[in-house]
């Protein structure tokens, strides 16, 4: 009679499933923070695109002595812009979506926005939010609405 080795043995089908299991729960506690962790690269992404955007809106602004004047969308404001203040602005946000911007009549605001995660265009009530969904608003050189803390 020959005694079979623990070389021989393989898996049992409760051990496979104690396996997928455990495996199963590590990706249900890691995947909702990668996903956390993408759209607020995507969100930075954003905000540091807007930052370089408006920079080269404010050195307009000093060789003209005005912002770029009654400019109702990006791709109005981009050839003002590129290549003598900024070279090839993005025209997308980090969720590719594209910038929401414009520019008083008289020259003497300009705004610059993402409309965040979902593509829509949110309220505005400026400071501090606290979903992706909300939109990232940039004026007269300053964030008007940004995200703030952990979001939703």
């Amino acid at each position: 009679m020959h005694m079979r080795g623990c070389r021989d043995r393989g898996f049992t089908l409760i051990e496979l499933l104690i396996v997928v299991a455990i495996i199963g729960l590590i990706a249900a506690v890691a995947i909702p923070n990668l996903l956390n962790a993408v759209d607020k690269g995507k969100q930075k992404r954003s905000m540091m695109d807007m930052r370089s955007i408006c920079t080269a809106i404010e050195a307009y602004s000093t060789d003209m002595a005005t912002y770029p004047k009654a400019i109702g969308s990006w791709l109005a404001v981009k050839p003002l812009l590129n290549p003598y203040f900024i070279e090839n602005p993005p025209d997308m946000d980090g969720w590719n979506n594209m910038w929401e911007a414009g520019t008083t009549a008289d020259g003497a605001d300009y705004t610059v926005a993402s409309l965040g995660k979902d593509g829509i265009t949110s309220g505005r009530p400026g400071g501090a939010t606290m979903d992706f969904n909300c939109d990232i608003v940039y004026t007269n050189g300053a964030f008007f609405q940004w995200p703030e803390g952990q979001q939703n």
